[in-house]
């Protein structure tokens, strides 16, 4: 896998018309942006950490992109000038603390949250990729990119309005509908056309005063 370095991660929730159908929440009239620490990033094949004390975690199979120079107030026609190329990348969310908490920081900020991989493709169309996720072999999400309510350029303008976006942060583009839990021993694969399959089991997190 090509590596990311990023200086930021940005999410944008609520980004796929079915995926917001499902969640009962209203399209929103412009992204909803949140921030994943780089601290979560995750490499194909390692293990994502389900944290003690919560009730669900969840997987959520989405395009991300990563940025090729600095960008700042972008306009839509040079928006895709601006990105180095795309990836699949799943956003572990738990879900009650995203519930408790409302805003997302601590719900999608955890070690390995961040699975990113298994490469990053220069010169694809974004608008029109097929994204499946499975979990342990199972098709949990089967959706493509044109079910975008902001599409890649738009998020790139949006994004670049209220932070400079520098050379290898990564932007993740919202999840399809389908989004579900996931518990130890499972494996979830998010596969996105034209860039490969990204996979990593699930352990529960060791308790050290125990295992000390």
């Amino acid at each position: 896998m090509t590596c990311v370095a990023p200086t930021k991660i940005l999410g944008v929730g609520v980004n796929y018309r079915a995926h917001a159908v499902e969640m009962k929440k209203a399209l929103p009239e412009e992204p909803l942006f949140f921030w994943k620490p780089p601290s979560a990033l995750l490499a194909p094949g390692q293990s994502i950490v389900r944290p003690r004390g919560y009730l669900r975690m969840d997987f959520e199979g989405e395009l991300a992109l990563v940025i090729g120079k600095r960008a700042r107030r972008v306009d839509r026609a040079h928006a895709l000038d601006y990105v180095l190329g795309y990836t699949c990348l799943n956003d572990v969310t738990v879900r009650d603390l995203q519930v408790k908490d409302v805003q997302f920081t601590r719900a999608k900020g955890f070690d390995t949250f961040c699975p990113v991989g298994p490469r990053v493709v220069s010169g694809l169309d974004p608008s029109n990729l097929r994204l499946v996720t499975r979990v342990n072999g199972v098709v949990r999400q089967d959706s493509s990119t044109s079910d975008l309510i902001f599409d890649v350029p738009a998020i790139i303008v949006a994004a670049s309005r209220f932070c400079t976006l520098e050379e290898g942060d990564v932007i993740t583009t919202g999840t399809p509908s389908g989004v579900g839990p996931l518990v130890a021993g499972d494996v979830v694969e998010i596969e996105i056309e034209g860039i490969g399959m990204l996979s990593n089991p699930v352990v529960d997190e060791v308790d050290e005063s125990v295992a000390g």
